[in-house]
Formats: C-alpha cells, sequence, structure tokens
C-alpha cells in the first residue's frame, strides 16, 4: 500500500498580541502558514484565529475612521491633497482591509461564502471608487462636498464590506463577552460610515460662522480657489438643501441603529452606540481645536432617538407605531440645541415626512426581521461544513434567541 501522508499542522496561534510582540518571527510564520493555506470558506477556524482576524478588522477600521474624521476637517482648512496625512492614514486602514479579505478568500476562515462575498463586493466598490475619485478631483477640482457620486461609492463600498465582516463575526465567533464587544465594534463602524456625510454640515456651519466672524479657520488658498469657483462662502461651506441632515440623521443613522439593536440583541445597544460615537466624536472634537483644525458640531439629538428606539424595540413596540413619535423626539431636542448651542441648518417643514418616512423604513425593518428569508440569512450557507457554528436569531422582541 502508498504511504499515506497528512497535510502539516499549522503552527499555533498566538495566543495574545504581547506574545506575538515578544516572538515576532514565530508569529510571522504562523501568520505565513494561515494565509497561504487554501481552503474552501466555512473551513473551521479556532477561537484564536478568529480573534486575530477580527481583531485586524477592527484596527483596519480604526486607521480609516481616524483618517476620515481628520479628512473631514482637513479639507475645512486647506486645499486637497492626494497624499495628505489623513489620506494615508485611510488608506493604512484600506490596505490591511484588502489584505484581511485576501485572507479570507484564499483560507476560507472566519467566514461563510455568503459573507466572503459581501466582503468581496465591498472592497471592489470601495477600490473602483477611488480612481473615479481622483479623476473628479483632476477634471472638476476640489470636490468638498461629501454628497459627491464618487465619494457616495466610498460609503457604499465600506458599508457593504463591514456588514460581510459583521456576519461573519456573529456566525463563526464563540458565545461570550468577547463575541457581544467586537461585534458592536463592528456596528459601531457601521454607524460612522452611515453618519459620515452629514459631517460635511457639522463642519460646514462652524466654519462659516467663523468666516462671518473675521476668523476663518480656512487657508487663504482655499478661500481663493472657493472664489474662483464662482461660489460664496455659504454655497461652498454649505452646499446641500437643509432637509438633507435631519433626513439623513434619522432615515439612515437612525434606522441603522434600529437593525442594530434587533440584530445584536442586548437592551441597550443602541444608546451603547450613540453615546461611544459622540464621545469619540467630543474627543476629535477636542484634538483638532487644540491643534488649530477646523471642529464641528455634535449631533446630540441622536442620542434622543437610540435610548427611544432600545425603549421600543424592548417593549415590543412595533415600528410603525413608534417610528413618528421616536422621529419626532429627535427633532424636538433639535430645535432645543439649537437654542442651547449650534447645529447645521435644519428644515423644519420637512418634520412630518421625515417622521412618516422612518415609520415606514422601521415597517420594513421589521417585516423583513419576521421572514423566512432573513431567518434563512442569519445561518450559515453550508452548516455542514462548521457544524459548530453558534447562531444568534433575534427573538419577536428584539433578544436574542438560540438555535
Amino acid at each position: 500500500m502508498p504511504p499515506t501522508s497528512t497535510a502539516p499542522a499549522l503552527p499555533a496561534a498566538p495566543a495574545s498580541v504581547r506574545q506575538a510582540a515578544r516572538h515576532p518571527v514565530a508569529a510571522l510564520r504562523w501568520l505565513w502558514a494561515y494565509a497561504m493555506t487554501p481552503g474552501a470558506p466555512g473551513r473551521p477556524t479556532t477561537p484564536a484565529e478568529m480573534r486575530w482576524l477580527y481583531g485586524g478588522w477592527l484596527l483596519a477600521f480604526a486607521l480609516k475612521m481616524l483618517g476620515s474624521s481628520w479628512d473631514v476637517s482637513w479639507h475645512f482648512k486647506w486645499l486637497r491633497d492626494d497624499l495628505a496625512p489623513p489620506h494615508l492614514l485611510n488608506s493604512a486602514g484600506t490596505v490591511l482591509v484588502v489584505a484581511l479579505v485576501v485572507v479570507h478568500s484564499y483560507s476560507g476562515r472566519g467566514v461563510d461564502v455568503r459573507a466572503l462575498r459581501w466582503m468581496q463586493v465591498g472592497t471592489a466598490v470601495f477600490l473602483a471608487a477611488v480612481p473615479i475619485d481622483i479623476v473628479n478631483h483632476r477634471v472638476n477640482g476640489l470636490d468638498i462636498t461629501s454628497w459627491s457620486p464618487s465619494h457616495m461609492l466610498l460609503y457604499v463600498g465600506t458599508a457593504i464590506m463591514l456588514a460581510g465582516a459583521i456576519r461573519g463575526w456573529w456566525l463563526y465567533a464563540e458565545a461570550g463577552r468577547a463575541r457581544t464587544l467586537v461585534s458592536l465594534g463592528l456596528w459601531l463602524f457601521f454607524l460612522e460610515n452611515v453618519l459620515f456625510p452629514n459631517q460635511h454640515q457639522e463642519y460646514g456651519v462652524l466654519s462659516l460662522a467663523a468666516y462671518r466672524a473675521g476668523h476663518t479657520t480656512a487657508e487663504p488658498q482655499l478661500l481663493d480657489f472657493a472664489a474662483s469657483q464662482g461660489k460664496d462662502a455659504a454655497a461652498f461651506m454649505l452646499p446641500v438643501p437643509d432637509w438633507v441632515h435631519p433626513a439623513w440623521l434619522i432615515g439612515a443613522g437612525l434606522l441603522s441603529l434600529v437593525v442594530a439593536r434587533k440584530v445584536v440583541g442586548l437592551r441597550w445597544t443602541a444608546t451603547v452606540l450613540t453615546a461611544t460615537y459622540l464621545g469619540y466624536r467630543a474627543v476629535v472634537w477636542g484634538l483638532l481645536a487644540a491643534t488649530g483644525f477646523p471642529p464641528s458640531v455634535l449631533p446630540v439629538m441622536l442620542l434622543v432617538g437610540a435610548v427611544l428606539v432600545d425603549l421600543a424595540v424592548t417593549w415590543r413596540v412595533p415600528g410603525a407605531i413608534a417610528g413618528i413619535p421616536v422621529a419626532g423626539a429627535v427633532f424636538a431636542v433639535a430645535f432645543a440645541q439649537e437654542f442651547l448651542a449650534v447645529i447645521p441648518p435644519w428644515e423644519w417643514r420637512a418634520t412630518p415626512f421625515v417622521c412618516i418616512g422612518f415609520a415606514l423604513l422601521w415597517a420594513v425593518v421589521d417585516r423583513t426581521g419576521r421572514s423566512g428569508r432573513w431567518q434563512r440569512w442569519l445561518v450559515a450557507v453550508d452548516p455542514a461544513v462548521h457544524p459548530a457554528a453558534t447562531v444568534v436569531l433575534p427573538s419577536a422582541s428584539g433578544g436574542a434567541s438560540r438555535r
């Protein structure tokens, strides 16, 4: 009989970052063997390997979030520069994302087919948007608005790849505290990405006020460029209609919190995510102001909506009923915030349209959550490949139930 042969066992994954730092050669040997071992999606992945894979996702998006936050403020101070520090910081996160998607694709670990496809499609959309954005700037000059088509492609690609990462982690991570914390971290990055376009107005309103007060934070070359484009300061710093900020904050941001609350299942999911996001924005505000960069307004009104979303889901109030009062409360707090501090321009006449639209979107989320298609979405495409996968399905109350 011919001798039987078995594939060589992979070296053990480092137990911690400290161990990897103490033995970098062994850590690199494991990483190379791990990444270069081909396999199909759904391949068994140890808890330590899952922590390294998705810890990489958290690091990548932390770099991207820091770079993006700095980038908005940068563009309200200086003209665009492809090699500006915030772009480089964001690009470092993007490179790490691409590397992780390659590892998932080649090794098949930590993902099922559907999660992997979302990662791949999202990364492809993002990378395709980069040259489109560069060409747009070369042809049209500075494009400061966050709402341009090329910029929106970047956000869409990021959202798709994050959805894949959220799915992969939720399917294959061991149940426990670490699983919940990493999931909340991924949802935090998802929320930040969704709300990112609104930062244009949140920075613009303060920059415009500083300009009109005679102590602008913008460099002369940026102001000269704006003048050469035939735009006044208001059109340059606040180029979108006044209804855009509240409609996007509620219709996209608050709706994302509804989905996060139902998927994660913790009682205060939306509140924790929003409070953490606002805390991060407050720290960035202080750092930017201390270093001479333009600061921004914080969308504090979102926190009230998040608390009400958590309560409504916990008390099993249908979105069709809860949506209007929850969105109305956000408008009421925004109205008060406008008197106490500053907010971007809001079109108050849009209040009923935004509230009704949010209620309809929430009703769609509720209906989707009860569908058989959604229940199938929460199960690995080929569970026989990974029978030990723990899948958490949302219960009717929005909590978590085992299956």
